[in-house]
């Protein structure tokens, strides 16, 4: 099993993909498309693609302008039934990819909070793995509207559109079911000016939201990750 990994900015790292991935033997292949590392013609050699996040948004072409190429290669990869997994800036580069439409500049959705997933999470084979309602980390502005046929799977609060499948295995996932407490750790240290900008509160009262989140979030990011590696 052989995964292309596209690593859109620094300290994004895979988290709990990446254990998910370890654990079924698979290949990894890292591109920091993000630093200029050329991306792929095509999906030839590969069975996976993991588009990351960023701090930019999906249409940044004149500052990043690998992403159209980037969007072009997910659904490459979509079109011959491969696994696809965009997360935060991944999945709004799957929306562009399929041909719907990038919103961006709301209000920031940051730190755990709840997700709850739609009536056809039910039959999906990814969503299904949480239940209804979980907390998982948050980290945008950004959002979509749904691509053409798209399956929407689930929402939060301030975010209608947190997940959604196109065809057998192409996943957006808004929000960073990925980033266990560990990572979400050494993004408070690497990220502390950004965050103390934005969210000093949360800095603050940090300690208690690890407690009262961590575990719960933790689990339920492990099984999404082992549900959609199970697709590749």
């Amino acid at each position: 099993m052989r995964v292309l990994v596209v690593q859109n900015y620094q300290n994004t790292g895979l988290g709990l993909v990446g254990q998910a991935l370890a654990e079924a033997g698979a290949q990894i292949d890292l591109v920091q498309a993000h630093t200029g590392e050329p991306l792929p013609a095509d999906d030839a050699g590969y069975d996976a693609l993991i588009s990351l996040g960023g701090d930019q948004n999906a249409l940044a072409d004149d500052q990043f302008p690998y992403l159209p190429a980037l969007a072009r290669l997910i659904r490459r990869f979509g079109d011959a039934d491969k696994a696809v997994l965009g997360i935060c800036l991944g999945s709004q580069l799957v929306a562009r990819g399929y041909g719907a439409e990038n919103i961006l500049d709301r209000p920031q959705e940051f730190g755990w909070h709840a997700v709850t997933v739609t009536a056809e999470a039910a039959a999906d084979p990814v969503l299904s793995a949480v239940a209804h309602d979980f907390p998982i980390f948050h980290w945008h502005r950004d959002t979509f509207s749904l691509p053409e046929g798209a399956v929407h799977l689930a929402s939060s609060a301030m975010t209608r559109n947190q997940a959604f499948r196109v065809g057998r295995a192409v996943y957006g996932i808004q929000f960073h079911f990925e980033a266990d407490t560990a990572l979400v750790e050494e993004w408070r240290h690497v990220f502390h000016g950004e965050i103390m900008r934005d969210n000093p509160g949360w800095l603050a009262n940090y300690p208690a939201l690890v407690a009262e989140n961590g575990a719960s979030a933790d689990a339920a990011g492990l099984a999404l990750a082992r549900a959609w590696v199970a697709l590749i």
